[in-house]
């Protein structure tokens, strides 16, 4: 199934959008944890001794993510993290969204059941313009296929 997302205006200077359900939240730098993995089997052959059959097996995901370097709605992110911290798991679906792909549709991931574990803030200092949080990390159950 095609899904249609499109990056708010205020995060389109950044690499990648994230969005909680239908709604775009976040802008950031950097994503880390897009890993997919499957899991390989050897299998000799009597007789055959120039190679082995590889078998594929199960396929896992990473199961955290690491948003870096942006800027986004702290109604959201950030309530979103509170609920976490007084004990209200909020899991909800994030999609991330690869922005500047020139009016083609738009790569994305979608993770399923996403929560929030890790907030990292911003260094703060007088002389420089600091982002809105260093970097918040997430849990998921898988990506959506």
């Amino acid at each position: 199934m095609a899904m249609s997302i499109r990056a708010d205006n205020l995060y389109v200077g950044f690499v990648f959008s994230v969005s909680i359900g239908p709604r775009v939240v976040a802008g950031f730098n950097e994503v880390s944890g897009l890993v997919v993995e499957s899991e390989v089997e050897s299998l000799r052959e009597g007789g055959v001794n120039d190679f082995e059959h590889q078998l594929v097996g199960p396929t896992k995901y990473s199961s955290r993510l690491v948003l870096k370097r942006g800027l986004g709605d702290p109604q959201d992110l950030w309530h979103w993290y509170l609920l976490v911290l007084n004990g209200q798991i909020a899991r909800q679906p994030l999609t991330i969204l690869l922005n500047g792909t020139r009016g083609l549709p738009g790569l994305h991931w979608t993770f399923m059941d996403a929560c929030p574990v890790k907030w990292t803030g911003p260094e703060m200092h007088a002389n420089t313009s600091a982002v809105a949080f260093e970097s918040i990390e997430v849990v998921h159950r898988g990506v959506h296929k």
